[in-house]
């Protein structure tokens, strides 16, 4: 069973940067896609980014491209965010999935707890 921990969240005004991370463990190789996630205040929760593993792809919300990066190692996979904005604030989740099926439906069968970005004007 794979276990997502993230970590890295917390308050910056506009215009600042933070770097979140998900530590994966269980079974962290060969997943095919991983992914972050958020949900803002009374927002459904939206795709932010999501690295494909297999051919290194990446798919970025039209929100956060050029500002937000993903990227990953064995174990770990981050969001760089820069530049923030206020409308960036909420809970962060990262995600994890082995199945090709599912990468290419963006369903993804593990989740992480959370961090929670605020980003204030």
């Amino acid at each position: 069973q794979a276990h997502l921990v993230e970590s890295g969240g917390g308050s910056v005004q506009a215009g600042g940067s933070l770097r979140l991370s998900c530590a994966t463990s269980g079974y962290p190789y060969d997943r095919k896609c991983m992914g972050w996630f958020r949900q803002g205040p009374g927002k459904g929760r939206e795709a932010v980014a999501i690295l494909y593993s297999e051919n290194s792809s990446t798919f970025y919300a039209e929100s956060v491209k050029g500002r937000f990066t993903i990227s990953q190692d064995a174990n770990t996979v981050y969001l760089q965010m820069n530049s923030l904005l206020p409308e960036d604030t909420a809970m962060y989740y990262c995600a994890a999935e082995w199945s090709r099926f599912a990468c290419e439906k963006r369903e993804f069968g593990y989740w992480g707890q959370g961090t929670q970005v605020t980003v204030s004007s």
